[in-house]
């Protein structure tokens, strides 16, 4: 069972997440909050859950904010960003701050459950089109790099950097078997491998990393 944690001002929304999120036997709501403090409150009496839901804009204590302090206090647990918000400047604090993935409120249930099993299994979920914009916020953004003196290319083999390269216009493991006509386990393992050889541990670290040795274009 994977437990998970939905902090959300707004109950019509909490709840409509809640409903989507239980349609799947796999998984647990285990509490819901309305702002991040109230969160951590209640992680304080028990933090036994895998991933939290986290809206941006709350009153006390917004997302941003929440998502750092949990993850420095709590880092087995797994922080998806649960949004209306797109824009770079919400996107790159979150990231900074520790999210380990970034969804828009609106996605279906589907996308929802794989985006958790994704990041339980040390990927980054990203609705469509935010994995791109991330990765051109790394590029316009230079002093969130770390320094490379001579590119690398990781050992990785040709499907795997097209796997790399899929990832980085922010198409889902689906969509990435599809174009390249494999199964959705085949790219799990390529993706596996590619955090492996280029020692990483979410998409976004891996495509700052693809895009500072120049393996994608």
């Amino acid at each position: 069972m994977i437990r998970i944690g939905i902090i959300e001002d707004q109950g019509r929304l909490a709840l409509a997440l809640k409903n989507k999120l239980e349609l799947s036997p796999d998984f647990e709501v285990k509490f819901m909050a309305t702002n991040g403090k109230e969160a951590i409150e209640f992680l304080h009496k028990d933090a036994v859950l895998e991933v939290l839901l986290m809206d941006i804009e709350m009153p006390i204590m917004n997302g941003i904010e929440a998502t750092e302090k949990i993850s420095v206090r709590w880092p087995h647990i797994k922080i998806v960003i649960s949004t209306i918000f797109d824009d770079d400047q919400h996107l790159m604090k979150a990231i900074l701050a520790g999210a380990g993935g970034y969804l828009m409120k609106d996605e279906s249930p589907g996308k929802i459950h794989r985006a958790i099993y994704e990041i339980l299994e040390g990927g980054a979920p990203m609705s469509a089109g935010i994995a791109a914009r991330t990765l051109q916020l790394l590029k316009m953004n230079p002093v969130h790099q770390e320094l490379v003196f001579s590119p690398e290319n990781f050992e990785l083999t040709e499907r795997e950097k097209e796997v790399l390269k899929h990832l980085a216009k922010g198409l889902s493991y689906e969509q990435i078997a599809d174009n390249l006509f494999i199964s959705y386990g085949t790219v799990r393992k390529h993706v596996e491998n590619i955090y492996r050889k280029m020692q990483v541990n979410s998409r976004t670290e891996a495509l700052n990393k693809a895009n500072k040795n120049k393996l994608i274009t």
